[in-house]
């Protein structure tokens, strides 16, 4: 902005606002970019954890007041800010209003930014570069608005809470609503059958699960569920056993059980040894590349345990 006041004839003082007001545009967009984010996941859910992921945002809402702020300031020192520079410096020839200039500015900084992430994370490119370019519209917009009626830090800021509430709440309504209307597609398991069920499939750890057909099942270091819900322990257990097709509603599944011949000697030793509890996986993947998971424990502080069928 120091480039950008001294090319226009705007000072330090009047440059100061439209810095404050990029930042706390940028943080005030956040809890709607989170709300948003959340309904996406939700309705991409692979395996079922359900609403687990509220608990990110009440951890937003509580650290709200300290995180946004700094959120903001780096987006706003990392993608506004230099795309103010870039229009007020490099595209001052441009015979655009100073705010589209300001966008197209923000838009290719944001561009520097997706390259960036495909190179380094293996994010896709369009679409890393059309959603900084949509998160630099209210900063850009917010610039112009302390360029042309200039107000305090403090009244930038509360104009920018109050934007933050409104967005938030439409983004909580705009998120049930667009996967209502198929604008967000919903992940749907695929549906077992017993042809599709039969054959090898392997997991972590040198897990191996052999379905064969007529219900037989052969287990080679497979995690079974030993039947209390709130273990952290995992039973792993080798021999062989049965397997059923277990419909439902939303998930087909499989329940998987050793036979007590091949449970161990927990009859002569007179204690249970967990390898004898039905394991039921869940239906996962999709059509090209099944899954089976399952969940030891609460769904919501522990990792699925995912089985991938062998070609």
């Amino acid at each position: 902005m120091g480039w950008a006041g001294v090319r226009h004839g705007v000072g330090p003082r009047r440059a100061w606002p439209e810095s404050v007001a990029a930042v706390a545009a940028g943080a005030a967009q956040l809890p709607a970019v989170f709300a948003l984010l959340f309904w996406q996941a939700l309705a991409a859910d692979r395996y079922g954890v359900g609403y687990g992921p509220a608990f990110g945002l009440l951890c937003l809402f509580l650290f709200a007041p300290v995180l946004l702020p700094v959120l903001g300031l780096l987006h706003a020192g990392a993608q506004i800010l230099p795309g103010a520079v870039v229009a007020d410096v490099v595209l001052c020839r441009v015979p655009w209003p100073l705010w589209a200039r300001r966008l197209l500015g923000v838009t290719l900084v944001g561009a520097v930014w997706a390259v960036v992430g495909a190179v380094w994370a293996g994010m896709y490119f369009p679409a890393t570069a059309a959603c900084l370019a949509a998160l630099g519209v209210l900063p850009v917009l917010a610039m112009e608005y302390a360029r042309v009626r200039p107000t305090g830090s403090r009244g930038l800021w509360w104009r920018a809470a109050g934007a933050s509430v409104v967005l938030f709440v439409l983004a909580l309504v705009a998120g049930p609503l667009a996967t209502a209307a198929g604008l967000v597609e919903e992940y749907e398991p695929p549906p077992l059958s017993a042809e599709r069920v039969a054959g090898v499939w392997r997991g972590e750890d040198g897990a191996v699960l052999k379905l064969l057909p007529g219900g037989r099942a052969e287990l080679t270091r497979m995690p079974v569920d030993p039947g209390v819900r709130a273990t952290a322990d995992l039973v792993v257990c080798d021999g062989a056993g049965s397997w059923r097709l277990e419909p439902g509603r939303v998930r087909d599944g499989v329940a998987v059980r050793l036979a007590a011949a091949e449970a161990g000697e927990a009859d002569e030793a007179g204690e249970e040894d967990g390898c004898r509890g039905e394991t039921v996986w869940s239906s996962g993947g999709t059509e090209r590349s099944p899954e089976l998971f399952v969940f030891f424990g609460d769904p919501d502080a522990s990792s699925p345990w995912v089985l991938t069928r062998d070609p």
